[in-house]
């Protein structure tokens, strides 16, 4: 790692170890905590690499310790000091710096800090407090992680698609109107009155318009806009990657856009046991058909199987004329075993019950299979024993499972279940 060295300061706050003690340094940072032990007052350093603990001891130097009686939480502060290893049993290991200290041989302070609405990095603050103070809560060590995730990301993603030789354009922010899908806010033109401009969001056709212009491999980490309610996953303002290609093949595409995750993950999170979802190297691939069928989802999670089962054929001519209308028009009865799912409470089975509803289904129908073989139901009286039986078979059901089920056309029936799945 190259260390930070400048006139004002020689390490971060990060950098130092019990390599480098006997050392005289210099920090800039935010004083992220004080303790007065007794007449020795500690203040814990912080910027953007890390903490360093800070000793000011009157009988080291006084002046620097009489400094320090004043010194409050999220003063900037300009350090110099010597390294020294701290006592014995004293070392945290919590921090990269916790094996050494600094013994303070003068201090100034950049700038006084009057009490924060609230404490840095302290969880469980509100979340209108911390966006109405942003700038203190980007001081906090979980959002300077997320920064430097990202700057680590499009790194990667820069990284390898020129490696694979992509060009990087920066498509128009204003643009002519079009009549697509998504809402786009208006910017009024001074200079042409009436005339507005629109923010895009997507830059769908520009990137199509470099290809007709010869580009042939483009990619942009974009900046796109939409003027419409905010959804789970939609913002007004939000960040694409986009790419195009020309003369290539789908095989083609899905190679490349599957050699930038094995990329990025590597660069980001090399930790995580993300390999072994590869088959041969690879990620597996299943066809939307699949999904939907065995995960009610066109982009399931794979960290648990749990598949849906079909049981159509089964009760076509059953009894229950929710499954027996929903086969006989073209629908399907799809079913869902939960291991152990016998011990939900009603409550958790209305609340699942209200999920399924919420994603189009008409209600949850479900099958207890409790101790002996006893099959607790409202709607085992209406399929029969032979046929309830056949369909806890079909899912390999044994006691203490619950099955839920879901039956409407596919789509709708694969959809709502694979939620509660």
């Amino acid at each position: 790692m190259i260390e930070i060295q400048t006139q004002l300061r020689s390490h971060n706050c990060g950098a130092l170890n019990a390599a480098v003690a006997g050392t005289e340094v210099t920090l800039c940072g935010w004083v992220d905590g004080r303790r007065d032990h007794g007449g020795i007052i500690f203040i814990d350093l912080r910027d953007r690499w890390g903490i360093t603990q800070i000793v000011f001891d009157p009988n080291v130097n006084a002046d620097a310790h009489a400094a320090a009686e004043a010194i409050r939480p999220e003063w900037v502060l300009r350090v110099t000091g010597n390294v020294r290893k701290r006592g014995e049993g004293l070392a945290n290991k919590n921090i990269s710096t916790g094996e050494i200290e600094l013994a303070t041989a003068a201090v100034e302070v950049l700038n006084k800090a009057i009490t924060p609405p609230f404490e840095i990095g302290k969880e469980g603050v509100r979340e209108d407090l911390r966006l109405e103070y942003r700038y203190l809560d980007l001081r906090a060590q979980r959002l300077q992680n997320n920064l430097k995730l990202r700057h680590n990301m499009t790194r990667a993603i820069r990284n390898y698609f020129d490696e694979n030789q992509f060009i990087e354009v920066e498509t128009p922010i204003m643009v002519k109107g079009t009549p697509e899908g998504s809402r786009e806010y208006l910017v009024p033109s001074r200079l042409h009155p009436g005339s507005f401009y629109v923010l895009p969001q997507s830059p769908q056709q520009l990137k199509q318009l470099l290809m007709v212009g010869g580009t042939d491999r483009y990619f942009q980490i974009a900046r796109c806009f939409r003027d419409e309610d905010l959804r789970g996953d939609r913002q007004p303002e939000f960040t694409q990657f986009e790419i195009e290609m020309s003369f290539v093949t789908q095989e083609d595409v899905m190679q490349m856009i599957e050699g930038s995750f094995h990329a990025l993950t590597e660069a980001c999170a090399p930790h995580k046991e993300w390999r072994k979802f590869l088959v041969d190297g690879q990620f597996r691939r299943i066809t939307w058909d699949d999904a939907m069928n065995n995960y009610g989802s066109d982009k399931p999670d794979l960290r648990f199987e749990r598949t849906m089962t079909d049981v159509t054929e089964l009760v076509k001519d059953s009894g229950f004329g929710v499954f027996k209308g929903a086969a006989g028009n073209g629908g399907v009865v799809k079913a869902l075993r939960w291991e152990g799912g016998a011990k939900l409470t009603r409550k958790e089975i209305d609340t699942l019950t209200e999920l399924a509803k919420t994603h189009g289904a008409k209600g949850l129908a479900y099958i207890i299979v409790k101790e002996g073989g006893e099959l607790q139901s409202p709607i085992v009286k209406f399929m029969g024993d032979d046929e309830a039986a056949a369909v806890v078979k079909a899912v390999g059901a044994v006691a203490g499972d619950i099955i839920f089920f879901g039956a409407d056309e596919f789509v709708a029936a694969c959809e709502a279940l694979g939620q509660v799945r």
